[in-house]
């Protein structure tokens, strides 16, 4: 177990060191951060000063491994836009960001898989035509189409809940909702598909040859067994759900991660946007890592 653990974490470091210059080569294309930082009356020697001072008038090869001995250390830069240190910068909104991912996982969850193995154990009848209908429903929806709706249906229409910023409870719910949907779809498919393969299986024949009832098979025998490839799924969810939240806090003024990445783009913020996606990237190879011990648990026959 622990040489598994530690190859593993090997591999992820690699794949850091991999995804860190993907993310600094690409953001480098997104223009000259120091233009948007000098005053229209700048001049030359103002902006030669701001360059040095960010090192950006280095090599971009110097630059690259300048940052990767900072981040070995856990500097990952100073933000441009906030004049503060990234890391400190970005935990402190990152626990909104969890805190919106954890509440629309298990929203998905709670749903999709009581939905799914409904759909599942009934194939064709109404149940599973109404689930399947309304999980390709959940999945192709936008998001941020979906927000737009919910914020001038339930918040301005009906005026039911709050439809930005944070606070209490209330203002969850409708960002939760609107992260929550497509994962609610693919869930359900999955887990349907996954119950339904199982059913058809030798020792489903035998548990009913045995007389046991419908409920146990199903939730006893074929819901863990099927269960292998939904955790997988809803692990990878959770880290989609952390990536792919950033629409969803800008259009409901969550000030998460997601929102700090938006800013951080659109003031060309080079710092907190490297720094995001090699967090976020982290965040899923220790998902992935998670996933694949709880495996063991899930299935004794499978070996690590």
């Amino acid at each position: 177990m622990l040489a598994y653990i530690l190859n593993r974490l090997a591999q992820s470091a690699v794949v850091l060191v991999l995804l860190s210059m993907v993310a600094f080569g690409l953001v480098l294309l997104s223009g000259d951060p120091v233009s948007v930082m000098l005053p229209v009356h700048a001049t030359e020697q103002d902006r030669q000063t701001l360059e040095h001072e960010f090192g950006l008038d280095q090599p971009i090869g110097v630059q690259y491994l300048t940052f990767l001995g900072n981040a070995m250390h856990g500097d990952l830069g100073r933000s441009i836009k906030f004049d503060q240190p990234v890391v400190p910068l970005i935990f402190s909104k990152l626990p909104l960001t969890i805190i919106l991912a954890v509440a629309a996982c298990a929203l998905a969850v709670m749903i999709g898989i009581p939905l799914g193995v409904l759909t599942g154990v009934r194939p064709n009848g109404v149940c599973d035509v109404l689930g399947s209908v309304f999980a390709l429903a959940f999945i192709s929806v936008p998001s941020f189409w979906l927000g737009l709706i919910l914020i001038l249906v339930v918040g301005d229409y009906f005026r039911l809940l709050p439809v930005g910023g944070t606070g209490d409870v209330q203002h969850l719910i409708l960002p939760a909702i609107t992260l929550a949907l497509p994962s609610i779809g693919l869930i359900t498919r999955l887990t349907r598909g996954s119950v339904l393969s199982e059913t058809r299986q030798p020792y489903v024949t035998t548990a009913r040859a045995k007389g046991l009832g419908a409920g146990h098979i199903e939730y006893r025998h074929v819901l863990r067994n099927a269960m292998i490839p939904t955790v997988t799924v809803v692990a990878l969810q959770f880290g989609a759900l952390l990536a792919g939240s950033v629409i969803v806090e800008t259009v409901f003024a969550w000030p998460g991660a997601g929102w700090l990445l938006m800013q951080g783009v659109f003031a060309r913020d080079v710092p907190v946007v490297r720094a995001i996606v090699l967090i976020v990237g982290a965040l899923f190879l220790l998902l992935n890592l998670g996933v694949d011990l709880s495996y063991r648990y899930l299935d004794p026959r499978i070996r690590l």
